[in-house]
């Protein structure tokens, strides 16, 4: 008896072993703003730093939203996690049951025959119950469990938004980079037409006794160059199909015949302004960190309430007969009620070393979440550096093909009024050679640095 009245004291005891551990989770220290922001403007548009002009881009992105397996996963996570998350709200509600019965024994028992008493040997029982039972949960296990769910499915939806942001940022490059060949195929293509006039007039000139064959020789030389820089851009075309192909689940046919759709103005929208505090609500993957910290930060509390009693509470209310056409009588109803409560006292450190477990797993989950936050930080700084650089790039190349073009077509006018030689209209020629190709690359990088950035920033639910 003096065992069963110590049982209260040392429940209280469990009850006070000492709160969940303090694991301190301070907010992320960001700068005021992007270094590398200086050329942002304030009234553009985050969308449309994808090309969303380009009638190619908006198919895909509509095939791959609506067929991609990998965003598909990613949906199916959040269904997983919203059922689990009702499971968990679920245990906080009672819980009925019913169910029936037929029970037949035999027993074997000596008896004296003089014995004045009879025992049946032989019986059935019928039985039907409803059963319920109640967790009241009156120092909040279950309740920090389903926080914690219901944390997981916001981090499963951040992680899928993660996964689409990632699908059209890809397809937009891999877009913009079929339309770059396209551009560098046009440019080579004139400058293999300007190889062959070449050519032409130095055969002319040769069968004329005016000139060595060596000029045609050279021009056939500049025209050899331009076929091959032309044929090497298939084997770059089949590999950016094939990238389509996988991120939007299509036939090639159809990814072909796509793309086949002309091409838009090949324009360089301004980068727009924005702060890094933004990336705290705009970036899925900083998003799905701080889910998984809030998650953990209930995980933490749910086992360390597990020190509290446990209470249960049970009732049953049903029917016992040995006959069963007896079996709806009054006499035949039964019930019970009951109310327990049980409470660690001894576990040798079991408890203990979960609740250390589950604070490591916070500690783990904040710093996972600032390194997302520090990534985002990295991502968005380099994306704007990469912007201001490749507009400079792309701004230089472009004036270096207007004088190149320019000088190769004065050379070309001077010759023919006998007032330049031919190794002079070569030689600009050869300057003039490749730089279109080089323009249109750079302005092909520029517009893909502003896909980087749109990712970078967090990308705009509105588009795609």
């Amino acid at each position: 008896m003096r065992i069963l009245a110590l049982l209260p004291a040392l429940a209280l005891g469990a009850c006070v072993a000492g709160p969940a551990p303090e694991i301190a989770t301070p907010p992320p220290d960001l700068p005021a703003e992007f270094l590398f922001a200086t050329g942002s403007a304030s009234d553009a548009n985050l969308a449309q730093l994808l090309p969303q002009d380009d009638l190619a881009y908006a198919a895909l992105a509509s095939q791959a939203l609506a067929d991609s397996p990998t965003l598909a996963e990613a949906i199916a996570r959040i269904d997983q996690a919203r059922a689990s998350a009702a499971r968990a709200g679920a245990q906080r509600l009672p819980q009925v049951g019913a169910n029936a019965s037929a029970t037949g024994s035999r027993t074997n028992i000596n008896i004296p025959s003089s014995s004045p008493f009879t025992i049946e040997t032989e019986q059935v029982s019928y039985a039907a119950n409803l059963t319920a039972s109640w967790d009241p949960d009156i120092f909040g296990v279950l309740r920090a469990q389903e926080r914690a769910a219901v944390a997981r499915v916001d981090a499963a939806q951040a992680g899928a938004a993660a996964v689409r942001l990632a699908l059209l940022a890809e397809i937009a490059a891999t877009v913009i980079d079929w339309r770059t060949i396209e551009a560098r195929q046009d440019a080579l293509q004139a400058d293999l037409d300007a190889a062959l006039e070449l050519a032409r007039l130095s055969r002319v000139r040769e069968e004329a006794g005016i000139a060595p064959g060596f000029d045609r020789v050279r021009a056939e030389s500049a025209a050899a160059a331009s076929r091959s820089r032309l044929a090497s851009l298939a084997s770059e075309r089949n590999r950016l199909a094939g990238r389509l192909v996988t991120l939007t689940a299509q036939p090639m046919r159809q990814v072909l015949a796509v793309l086949a759709q002309p091409a838009p103005d090949l324009a360089l929208p301004a980068a727009p302004q924005a702060m890094p505090s933004d990336l705290l609500t705009n970036r899925p993957d900083v998003l799905r960190a701080a889910a998984n910290l809030a998650a953990e930060d209930a995980e933490l509390a749910a086992t360390a309430r597990r020190r509290f009693p446990r209470f249960d509470l049970s009732a049953a209310l049903g029917l016992l007969s040995f006959d069963l056409g007896d079996l709806l009588d009054e006499d035949s109803i039964v019930g019970s009620l009951a109310a327990a409560v049980a409470a660690p006292l001894l576990d040798f450190g079991r408890l203990e070393a979960e609740i250390d477990g589950a604070a490591s797993e916070k500690r783990a989950a904040f710093q996972s979440y600032r390194g997302a936050v520090y990534t985002a930080l990295g991502d968005a700084e380099a994306a704007y550096g990469v912007v201001a650089a490749s507009d400079a790039e792309a701004a230089a190349a472009i004036a270096e093909r207007d004088s190149a073009q320019r000088a190769a077509g004065l050379a070309q006018t001077r010759f023919e009024a006998g007032l330049a030689d031919f190794l002079t209209v070569l030689d600009a020629r050869r300057a003039a050679d490749a730089s279109g190709e080089r323009a249109a690359a750079a302005i092909g990088r520029a517009r893909r640095a502003r896909v980087v950035l749109w990712q970078a920033l967090g990308g705009d639910s509105k588009s795609g």
